[in-house]
């Protein structure tokens, strides 16, 4: 039986290594641009476009749907006098602080959970049903705890943004192979060396959803303690901004404020978890997903 030469051999090893190697599709950067700018924009004018069809037929009175003028004015307005800039400054920054805080407790909370299997049996399900209760819950209770001061904010974010962190982290545990750790075992690799070598960037993709879902919550029980918990101690951030609209039966003011707060949630979806989710994908051959 005649043997393969080296060179159909090498041939055969290359063509295996294309097919594991990841393809990437690359677009002029123009029409890259392009594909993700345009259809946002577009979906918001055809949103104005109906908004405004609908306040010109009169169908609900002016102080129920103003004019999509009337609520720019307010935005203008706030913009121009330095409001704006400041309730935004009060929230993002309470969100990140919250946020980095959530992550520094829940990301070893995740992994003790995930591989110590009488926390997990303990614990377990106190953190998802943590995750699954609604975070303004906790704003009553904080107030009674820590009056209306900062911690109040800082503790409603924290109690929303842990429980997805840690769940994240420990689902991505789950999903990774037996063999990884084993073979840290046996290179000689410790828990703490095992847990930031090879667990850790294995659950990857899990612990950013994780992340992702940790911001989401923040953000929420954010807004939630805001609109609550009021006071010249705290300043003035979004949730009390909207809450001041509701209060003067404002609604171009309450239509602005919702406004506010969801360029700050697609913003740093943008411009912060969508290029590590890319990047995270990217290193494993998933080009296509995002």
């Amino acid at each position: 039986m005649p043997q393969p030469d080296v060179a159909e051999l090498a041939s055969v090893e290359a063509g295996l290594d294309a097919l594991d190697a990841p393809t990437r599709q690359t677009r002029p950067g123009l029409r890259r641009a392009l594909a993700a700018v345009v259809p946002p924009i577009f979906a918001l004018v055809l949103l104005i476009v109906v908004w405004q069809a609908l306040w010109a037929a009169a169908f609900w009175p002016e102080y129920q749907l103003p004019a999509p003028s009337a609520v720019w004015q307010v935005i203008w307005d706030s913009v121009r006098t330095g409001e704006a800039g400041e309730v935004l400054w009060n929230s993002v920054h309470r969100a990140v602080l919250g946020f980095l805080a959530g992550v520094l407790l829940g990301t070893p909370l995740g992994l003790v959970v995930a591989k110590i299997r009488y926390v997990r049996a303990a614990i377990g399900p106190l953190l998802s049903g943590l995750q699954s209760l609604p975070s303004v819950a906790w704003v009553p209770a904080a107030v009674l705890w820590f009056g209306v001061t900062p911690s109040t904010i800082y503790f409603v974010v924290l109690m929303g943004s842990v429980p997805s962190i840690a769940n994240g982290l420990v689902a991505g545990i789950d999903q990774i192979p037996p063999i990884l750790p084993r073979v840290g075992t046996v290179l000689g690799a410790g828990r703490l060396a095992s847990a930031r070598h090879i667990l850790l960037p294995a659950a990857l993709p899990g612990y950013l959803a994780g992340l992702k879902q940790g911001w989401a919550f923040s953000w929420r029980s954010l807004m939630a303690a805001e609109i609550i918990a009021i006071s010249p101690q705290l300043g003035k951030g979004l949730g009390a901004f909207l809450e001041q609209g509701r209060a003067f039966a404002d609604m171009s003011t309450v239509i602005a404020a919702i406004f506010l707060i969801l360029v700050v949630g697609v913003g740093i979806e943008l411009l912060v978890f969508r290029p590590l989710e890319r990047s995270v994908l990217r290193a494993r051959g998933l080009n296509g997903a995002l």
